[in-house]
Protein backbone atom coordinates (compact mmCIF):
# COMPACT_ATOMS: atom_id res chain seq x y z
CA UNK A 1 0.00 0.00 0.00
CA UNK A 2 1.28 3.11 -1.03
CA UNK A 3 2.71 6.12 1.25
CA UNK A 4 1.94 9.98 1.71
CA UNK A 5 3.73 12.28 -0.81
CA UNK A 6 5.73 14.10 2.10
CA UNK A 7 6.61 13.18 5.86
CA UNK A 8 7.35 15.56 9.04
CA UNK A 9 8.39 14.51 12.61
CA UNK A 10 5.44 14.20 14.57
CA UNK A 11 7.42 14.95 17.75
CA UNK A 12 6.76 12.13 19.44
CA UNK A 13 8.73 9.03 19.06
CA UNK A 14 6.69 6.21 19.29
CA UNK A 15 4.74 7.68 16.42
CA UNK A 16 7.79 8.69 14.83
CA UNK A 17 6.74 10.96 11.25
CA UNK A 18 3.38 11.34 9.89
CA UNK A 19 1.59 13.21 6.91
CA UNK A 20 3.04 16.38 6.44
CA UNK A 21 -0.12 18.29 6.82
CA UNK A 22 -1.09 16.12 9.77
CA UNK A 23 -1.72 17.88 13.15
CA UNK A 24 -0.55 16.47 16.57
CA UNK A 25 -3.28 17.20 19.61
CA UNK A 26 -4.26 16.62 23.33
CA UNK A 27 -7.49 14.20 23.46
CA UNK A 28 -8.88 17.26 25.82
CA UNK A 29 -8.64 19.73 23.09
CA UNK A 30 -10.96 17.28 20.68
CA UNK A 31 -12.94 15.97 22.94
CA UNK A 32 -15.46 16.21 26.38
CA UNK A 33 -13.35 13.87 28.43
CA UNK A 34 -16.38 12.59 31.59
CA UNK A 35 -14.61 10.57 34.44
CA UNK A 36 -17.21 8.02 36.14
CA UNK A 37 -18.08 8.41 39.77
CA UNK A 38 -19.39 5.40 41.58
CA UNK A 39 -22.40 5.81 44.29
CA UNK A 40 -22.60 4.39 47.14
CA UNK A 41 -23.38 0.14 46.21
CA UNK A 42 -26.35 -0.01 48.49
CA UNK A 43 -27.94 2.03 45.53
CA UNK A 44 -27.30 -0.51 43.32
CA UNK A 45 -30.04 -2.36 41.90
CA UNK A 46 -30.75 -5.32 39.64
CA UNK A 47 -34.61 -5.00 38.50
CA UNK A 48 -33.49 -2.47 35.75
CA UNK A 49 -34.75 0.32 38.33
CA UNK A 50 -32.71 3.53 36.45
CA UNK A 51 -30.01 3.91 35.05
CA UNK A 52 -28.30 0.94 33.22
CA UNK A 53 -24.74 1.27 35.19
CA UNK A 54 -21.20 0.38 34.36
CA UNK A 55 -18.65 -0.08 36.96
CA UNK A 56 -15.69 -0.80 34.82
CA UNK A 57 -14.56 -2.93 31.67
CA UNK A 58 -16.26 -6.15 33.07
CA UNK A 59 -19.42 -5.42 31.56
CA UNK A 60 -17.84 -4.71 27.98
CA UNK A 61 -19.09 -7.07 25.44
CA UNK A 62 -17.34 -7.71 21.92
CA UNK A 63 -18.98 -4.14 20.41
CA UNK A 64 -21.26 -2.99 23.46
CA UNK A 65 -21.24 -3.00 26.80
CA UNK A 66 -23.82 -5.55 28.71
CA UNK A 67 -25.11 -3.99 32.35
CA UNK A 68 -25.29 -6.33 35.48
CA UNK A 69 -26.56 -3.54 37.76
CA UNK A 70 -29.01 -0.37 37.50
CA UNK A 71 -28.50 2.66 39.58
CA UNK A 72 -31.39 5.39 40.05
CA UNK A 73 -28.61 7.91 41.17
CA UNK A 74 -25.74 7.59 39.05
CA UNK A 75 -24.15 11.02 38.79
CA UNK A 76 -22.45 10.66 35.64
CA UNK A 77 -23.82 9.17 32.45
CA UNK A 78 -21.89 8.03 29.06
CA UNK A 79 -24.34 8.91 26.03
CA UNK A 80 -25.19 7.02 23.41
CA UNK A 81 -21.94 6.93 20.28
CA UNK A 82 -19.28 7.78 23.76
CA UNK A 83 -16.28 6.04 23.51
CA UNK A 84 -15.34 4.20 26.63
CA UNK A 85 -12.99 4.22 28.30
CA UNK A 86 -11.00 1.73 30.87
CA UNK A 87 -9.16 3.48 33.03
CA UNK A 88 -8.40 0.89 36.06
CA UNK A 89 -6.86 -2.54 35.25
CA UNK A 90 -7.12 -3.67 32.38
CA UNK A 91 -6.26 -0.04 31.78
CA UNK A 92 -6.97 0.55 28.52
CA UNK A 93 -10.08 -1.18 27.15
CA UNK A 94 -12.42 0.36 24.60
CA UNK A 95 -16.19 -0.22 23.89
CA UNK A 96 -18.88 1.88 22.63
CA UNK A 97 -22.03 3.01 24.52
CA UNK A 98 -25.04 1.93 22.54
CA UNK A 99 -27.56 3.76 24.96
CA UNK A 100 -26.98 6.04 27.74
CA UNK A 101 -25.40 4.60 31.02
CA UNK A 102 -24.76 5.73 34.16
CA UNK A 103 -20.48 5.61 34.66
CA UNK A 104 -18.66 4.23 37.56
CA UNK A 105 -15.29 5.59 38.19
CA UNK A 106 -13.46 3.12 36.47
CA UNK A 107 -14.51 4.37 33.15
CA UNK A 108 -13.87 7.70 31.42
CA UNK A 109 -16.49 8.71 28.66
CA UNK A 110 -14.88 10.15 25.60
CA UNK A 111 -17.27 12.09 23.25
CA UNK A 112 -15.42 13.33 20.27
CA UNK A 113 -16.31 17.01 18.97
CA UNK A 114 -18.53 17.58 16.38
CA UNK A 115 -16.30 18.75 13.19
CA UNK A 116 -13.08 18.22 14.78
CA UNK A 117 -13.01 14.31 15.63
CA UNK A 118 -15.07 11.38 13.60
CA UNK A 119 -16.12 8.65 15.82
CA UNK A 120 -15.34 5.96 14.43
CA UNK A 121 -11.60 7.22 13.27
CA UNK A 122 -11.17 8.70 17.40
CA UNK A 123 -11.90 4.53 18.34
CA UNK A 124 -9.52 3.77 16.05
CA UNK A 125 -6.84 5.83 17.36
CA UNK A 126 -7.05 5.36 20.63
CA UNK A 127 -6.64 1.85 20.19
CA UNK A 128 -3.46 2.89 19.03
CA UNK A 129 -2.65 5.83 21.36
CA UNK A 130 -3.88 3.87 24.35
CA UNK A 131 -0.70 2.15 24.91
CA UNK A 132 0.85 5.61 26.44
CA UNK A 133 -1.45 5.13 29.27
CA UNK A 134 0.01 1.08 29.92
CA UNK A 135 3.50 3.46 30.70
CA UNK A 136 1.86 5.86 32.88
CA UNK A 137 -0.79 3.48 35.13
CA UNK A 138 0.52 2.82 38.45
CA UNK A 139 -1.18 1.19 41.63
CA UNK A 140 -0.38 -1.80 44.36
CA UNK A 141 -3.71 -3.26 43.84
CA UNK A 142 -4.42 -2.60 40.71
CA UNK A 143 -2.92 -0.32 37.79
CA UNK A 144 -5.07 2.61 37.05
CA UNK A 145 -4.64 6.53 35.25
CA UNK A 146 -5.63 9.72 36.08
CA UNK A 147 -7.60 11.98 34.19
CA UNK A 148 -4.88 14.07 33.66
CA UNK A 149 -2.75 10.91 31.86
CA UNK A 150 -6.22 10.23 29.40
CA UNK A 151 -6.85 13.72 28.60
CA UNK A 152 -3.24 13.94 27.69
CA UNK A 153 -2.96 11.53 25.04
CA UNK A 154 -1.20 12.27 21.86
CA UNK A 155 -3.85 12.49 19.13
CA UNK A 156 -2.64 11.95 15.76
CA UNK A 157 -5.18 14.46 13.70
CA UNK A 158 -5.64 14.79 9.90
CA UNK A 159 -8.82 16.59 8.36
CA UNK A 160 -12.21 15.65 9.19
CA UNK A 161 -13.28 14.29 5.96
CA UNK A 162 -10.04 12.03 5.41
CA UNK A 163 -10.84 10.99 9.35
CA UNK A 164 -13.83 9.67 7.61
CA UNK A 165 -12.36 8.21 4.58
CA UNK A 166 -9.69 5.96 7.27
CA UNK A 167 -13.05 5.04 9.30
CA UNK A 168 -14.71 4.25 6.26
CA UNK A 169 -11.46 1.53 4.96
CA UNK A 170 -10.52 0.55 8.88
CA UNK A 171 -14.40 -0.52 8.90
CA UNK A 172 -14.48 -2.60 6.04
CA UNK A 173 -10.67 -4.04 6.44
CA UNK A 174 -11.70 -5.02 9.96
CA UNK A 175 -14.74 -6.52 9.37
CA UNK A 176 -13.62 -8.84 6.87
CA UNK A 177 -10.16 -9.87 9.63
CA UNK A 178 -13.12 -10.29 11.81
CA UNK A 179 -15.24 -12.66 10.02
CA UNK A 180 -11.83 -14.65 9.11
CA UNK A 181 -11.57 -14.96 13.35
CA UNK A 182 -14.76 -15.67 13.67
CA UNK A 183 -14.71 -18.57 11.19
CA UNK A 184 -11.90 -19.83 12.51
CA UNK A 185 -13.31 -19.34 16.42
CA UNK A 186 -15.68 -21.76 15.52
CA UNK A 187 -14.23 -24.07 14.36
CA UNK A 188 -12.24 -24.09 17.30
CA UNK A 189 -15.17 -24.82 18.91
CA UNK A 190 -16.49 -27.62 16.47
CA UNK A 191 -13.12 -29.05 17.61
CA UNK A 192 -13.69 -28.46 21.39
CA UNK A 193 -17.12 -30.51 20.81
CA UNK A 194 -15.63 -33.08 18.84
CA UNK A 195 -12.89 -33.60 21.53
CA UNK A 196 -15.24 -33.59 24.11
CA UNK A 197 -18.06 -36.16 22.46
CA UNK A 198 -14.66 -38.60 21.85
CA UNK A 199 -13.91 -38.73 25.47
CA UNK A 200 -17.21 -39.27 26.57
CA UNK A 201 -17.82 -41.72 24.01
CA UNK A 202 -14.58 -43.95 25.16
CA UNK A 203 -15.18 -43.75 29.04
CA UNK A 204 -18.94 -44.69 28.47
CA UNK A 205 -18.93 -47.17 25.79
CA UNK A 206 -15.17 -48.17 25.56
CA UNK A 207 -13.76 -48.72 21.95
CA UNK A 208 -15.46 -51.75 20.60
CA UNK A 209 -18.48 -50.50 19.03
CA UNK A 210 -20.27 -54.44 18.79
CA UNK A 211 -19.86 -55.10 22.35
CA UNK A 212 -22.78 -56.06 24.54
CA UNK A 213 -24.30 -53.05 26.74
CA UNK A 214 -26.44 -52.78 29.86
CA UNK A 215 -27.94 -49.97 31.79
CA UNK A 216 -25.38 -48.61 34.37
CA UNK A 217 -28.28 -47.55 37.13
CA UNK A 218 -27.00 -43.94 36.88
CA UNK A 219 -29.48 -41.79 34.55
CA UNK A 220 -26.26 -39.25 33.31
CA UNK A 221 -24.38 -42.23 32.41
CA UNK A 222 -26.76 -44.16 29.94
CA UNK A 223 -25.80 -47.78 28.98
CA UNK A 224 -22.25 -49.01 29.65
CA UNK A 225 -20.35 -52.37 28.45
CA UNK A 226 -21.68 -55.02 30.26
CA UNK A 227 -18.67 -56.67 31.42
CA UNK A 228 -17.88 -52.93 33.32
CA UNK A 229 -18.95 -52.01 36.77
CA UNK A 230 -20.35 -48.71 38.24
CA UNK A 231 -18.35 -47.53 41.28
CA UNK A 232 -17.43 -44.26 43.29
CA UNK A 233 -14.73 -42.10 43.87
CA UNK A 234 -14.03 -43.01 47.28
CA UNK A 235 -13.65 -46.92 46.56
CA UNK A 236 -10.92 -46.26 44.12
CA UNK A 237 -8.84 -43.71 45.30
CA UNK A 238 -5.65 -44.79 47.64
CA UNK A 239 -6.46 -41.88 49.82
CA UNK A 240 -9.49 -40.37 51.71
CA UNK A 241 -10.88 -36.85 49.98
CA UNK A 242 -8.41 -34.53 51.10
CA UNK A 243 -8.84 -30.52 51.24
CA UNK A 244 -6.04 -28.60 50.07
CA UNK A 245 -4.22 -25.37 52.37
CA UNK A 246 -6.02 -22.79 53.70
CA UNK A 247 -3.39 -19.99 53.78
CA UNK A 248 -3.19 -16.38 53.54
CA UNK A 249 -1.19 -14.81 50.67
CA UNK A 250 1.72 -12.89 53.03
CA UNK A 251 2.78 -16.17 53.62
CA UNK A 252 3.92 -16.91 49.69
CA UNK A 253 7.25 -17.11 48.64
CA UNK A 254 9.36 -16.70 45.39
CA UNK A 255 10.74 -20.07 46.29
CA UNK A 256 9.79 -23.79 48.02
CA UNK A 257 7.24 -26.08 47.31
CA UNK A 258 4.72 -24.89 44.71
CA UNK A 259 1.27 -23.99 45.62
CA UNK A 260 -1.30 -24.97 42.72
CA UNK A 261 -4.41 -22.81 42.60
CA UNK A 262 -7.31 -22.98 40.81
CA UNK A 263 -5.89 -20.14 38.53
CA UNK A 264 -2.79 -22.00 37.91
CA UNK A 265 -4.62 -24.46 36.00
CA UNK A 266 -5.21 -23.74 32.53
CA UNK A 267 -7.71 -24.48 29.92
CA UNK A 268 -6.31 -27.49 28.80
CA UNK A 269 -5.29 -28.90 32.23
CA UNK A 270 -2.33 -28.27 32.39
CA UNK A 271 -0.09 -26.04 34.82
CA UNK A 272 0.56 -22.64 34.05
CA UNK A 273 4.70 -21.80 34.39
CA UNK A 274 4.22 -18.88 36.88
CA UNK A 275 3.14 -19.49 40.29
CA UNK A 276 3.95 -18.76 44.05
CA UNK A 277 5.40 -20.69 46.45
CA UNK A 278 5.56 -21.70 50.47
CA UNK A 279 7.94 -22.39 52.30
CA UNK A 280 8.52 -26.00 53.94
CA UNK A 281 7.63 -24.84 57.20
CA UNK A 282 4.17 -24.04 56.35
CA UNK A 283 3.31 -27.16 54.57
CA UNK A 284 2.92 -30.25 56.61
CA UNK A 285 4.51 -33.74 54.90
CA UNK A 286 0.56 -34.98 54.23
CA UNK A 287 -0.16 -31.71 52.06
CA UNK A 288 2.60 -32.66 49.65
CA UNK A 289 1.27 -33.71 46.32
CA UNK A 290 2.25 -37.03 44.81
CA UNK A 291 2.62 -38.02 41.27
CA UNK A 292 -0.90 -39.14 39.88
CA UNK A 293 -2.70 -37.40 42.63
CA UNK A 294 -6.19 -35.85 40.66
CA UNK A 295 -7.47 -32.14 41.81
CA UNK A 296 -10.89 -31.38 41.59
CA UNK A 297 -11.94 -27.68 42.19
CA UNK A 298 -15.21 -27.62 44.71
CA UNK A 299 -16.20 -23.56 44.14
CA UNK A 300 -16.90 -20.78 42.16
CA UNK A 301 -16.87 -20.34 38.37
CA UNK A 302 -14.49 -23.06 37.89
CA UNK A 303 -16.31 -26.11 40.42
CA UNK A 304 -15.24 -28.67 38.51
CA UNK A 305 -12.35 -28.44 36.86
CA UNK A 306 -9.49 -30.92 37.04
CA UNK A 307 -5.84 -31.23 37.08
CA UNK A 308 -4.21 -34.33 37.25
CA UNK A 309 -0.70 -33.94 38.47
CA UNK A 310 2.33 -35.07 36.82
CA UNK A 311 5.22 -33.09 37.64
CA UNK A 312 8.27 -33.50 39.33
CA UNK A 313 9.20 -31.62 42.02
CA UNK A 314 7.88 -30.24 45.64
CA UNK A 315 4.16 -29.42 45.04
CA UNK A 316 1.29 -28.48 48.00
CA UNK A 317 -2.89 -27.30 46.85
CA UNK A 318 -4.52 -25.11 47.35
CA UNK A 319 -8.07 -24.59 50.01
CA UNK A 320 -10.30 -24.54 47.32
CA UNK A 321 -9.15 -27.71 45.43
CA UNK A 322 -9.96 -31.37 46.82
CA UNK A 323 -7.28 -34.21 46.52
CA UNK A 324 -7.33 -38.04 44.99
CA UNK A 325 -5.16 -40.40 44.07
CA UNK A 326 -5.78 -43.23 41.81
CA UNK A 327 -1.82 -45.17 42.15
CA UNK A 328 -0.96 -45.56 38.33
CA UNK A 329 -0.81 -43.90 35.28
CA UNK A 330 -3.54 -45.48 33.33
CA UNK A 331 -6.15 -45.38 36.24
CA UNK A 332 -5.23 -41.75 37.13
CA UNK A 333 -5.64 -41.00 33.11
CA UNK A 334 -9.38 -42.58 32.58
CA UNK A 335 -10.54 -40.82 35.30
CA UNK A 336 -9.08 -37.55 34.69
CA UNK A 337 -10.23 -38.31 31.07
CA UNK A 338 -13.91 -39.09 32.83
CA UNK A 339 -14.03 -35.03 34.29
CA UNK A 340 -13.93 -33.86 30.71
CA UNK A 341 -17.03 -36.07 29.81
CA UNK A 342 -20.58 -34.67 29.19
CA UNK A 343 -22.11 -36.77 31.69
CA UNK A 344 -19.79 -35.52 34.31
CA UNK A 345 -20.77 -31.76 33.92
CA UNK A 346 -24.41 -33.09 34.08
CA UNK A 347 -23.32 -35.03 37.41
CA UNK A 348 -22.29 -31.61 38.73
CA UNK A 349 -25.40 -29.89 37.14
CA UNK A 350 -27.36 -31.77 39.74
CA UNK A 351 -24.97 -31.61 42.48
CA UNK A 352 -24.23 -27.83 42.69
CA UNK A 353 -25.25 -26.44 45.61
CA UNK A 354 -26.30 -22.32 44.52
CA UNK A 355 -26.00 -19.89 47.23
CA UNK A 356 -23.63 -17.23 47.30
CA UNK A 357 -20.91 -19.65 45.21
CA UNK A 358 -21.72 -22.55 43.55
CA UNK A 359 -20.24 -25.28 45.58
CA UNK A 360 -19.59 -29.28 45.25
CA UNK A 361 -17.77 -30.73 48.98
CA UNK A 362 -15.20 -33.30 49.11
CA UNK A 363 -18.24 -35.33 50.40
CA UNK A 364 -19.92 -35.46 47.14
CA UNK A 365 -16.94 -35.71 45.05
CA UNK A 366 -15.56 -39.02 46.97
CA UNK A 367 -19.47 -40.09 46.37
CA UNK A 368 -19.58 -39.68 42.40
CA UNK A 369 -19.89 -42.58 39.90
CA UNK A 370 -18.54 -43.60 37.01
CA UNK A 371 -18.24 -46.55 34.96
CA UNK A 372 -14.87 -48.53 35.21
CA UNK A 373 -13.46 -50.78 33.13
CA UNK A 374 -10.27 -53.61 33.44
CA UNK A 375 -6.77 -51.90 33.85
CA UNK A 376 -6.10 -53.67 30.48
CA UNK A 377 -8.83 -51.85 29.16
CA UNK A 378 -8.27 -48.24 31.12
CA UNK A 379 -5.24 -48.70 29.42
CA UNK A 380 -6.10 -49.25 25.84
CA UNK A 381 -8.45 -46.09 26.28
CA UNK A 382 -6.09 -44.16 27.92
CA UNK A 383 -3.71 -44.53 25.02
CA UNK A 384 -6.48 -44.20 22.55
CA UNK A 385 -7.43 -40.75 23.85
CA UNK A 386 -4.10 -39.28 24.55
CA UNK A 387 -3.46 -39.86 20.60
CA UNK A 388 -6.82 -38.71 19.42
CA UNK A 389 -6.93 -35.75 22.05
CA UNK A 390 -2.96 -34.81 20.98
CA UNK A 391 -3.86 -34.60 17.22
CA UNK A 392 -7.43 -32.81 18.02
CA UNK A 393 -5.33 -30.35 20.50
CA UNK A 394 -2.96 -29.48 17.41
CA UNK A 395 -5.34 -28.56 15.57
CA UNK A 396 -6.90 -26.25 17.93
CA UNK A 397 -3.50 -24.41 18.03
CA UNK A 398 -2.96 -24.15 14.77
CA UNK A 399 -6.14 -22.27 14.70
CA UNK A 400 -5.05 -20.41 17.75
CA UNK A 401 -1.86 -19.10 16.10
CA UNK A 402 -3.68 -17.80 13.19
CA UNK A 403 -6.18 -15.81 14.84
CA UNK A 404 -3.70 -14.73 16.83
CA UNK A 405 -2.14 -13.52 13.36
CA UNK A 406 -4.83 -11.81 12.06
CA UNK A 407 -5.43 -10.28 15.58
CA UNK A 408 -1.76 -8.68 15.12
CA UNK A 409 -2.28 -8.39 11.25
CA UNK A 410 -5.39 -5.94 12.28
CA UNK A 411 -4.02 -4.03 14.81
CA UNK A 412 -1.07 -3.30 12.87
CA UNK A 413 -3.21 -2.19 9.87
CA UNK A 414 -5.34 0.01 12.06
CA UNK A 415 -1.90 1.89 13.76
CA UNK A 416 -0.07 2.18 10.23
CA UNK A 417 -3.50 3.73 8.83
CA UNK A 418 -4.01 6.45 12.11
CA UNK A 419 -0.67 7.32 11.99
CA UNK A 420 -0.55 7.83 8.18
CA UNK A 421 2.20 5.41 7.24
CA UNK A 422 -0.22 4.23 4.74
CA UNK A 423 -2.15 6.01 2.60
CA UNK A 424 -5.85 4.67 2.16
CA UNK A 425 -7.60 7.53 0.58
CA UNK A 426 -8.05 5.73 -2.47
CA UNK A 427 -8.88 1.92 -1.22
CA UNK A 428 -12.42 2.66 -0.15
Amino acid sequence: MKRYPEYKESGVEWIGEIPGYWEVKRLKYITDLNMGQSPPSEEYNSDQVGTPFLQGNAEFGAHHPTPKIYCPTAKKHASPSDILLSVRAPVGAINIADQEYGIGRGLCAIRPRTNQFERRYAKYLLEVVRTELHVVATGSTYEAVTMDEVSNLTCVVPSLSEQIQIANFLDRKTEQIDELIRIKERRIELLQEQRTALINQAVTKGLDPNVEMKPSGVEWIGEIPKHWTITRLKYISNISVTYGLNIESDKYTIEGIRLVRITDIDESGGLRQKGVYLSEACVPQEQMLNSYDLLLSRSGATVGKSYLHLEKGKYTSAGYLVRFNFGDYYTSKFIYYVTLSHFYRNWLEQQIIISTIQNVNGEKYSNFQLPIPSHQEQKQIVSFLDRKTKQIDELIATEQRKIELLKEYRQSLISEAVTGKIDVRNEV
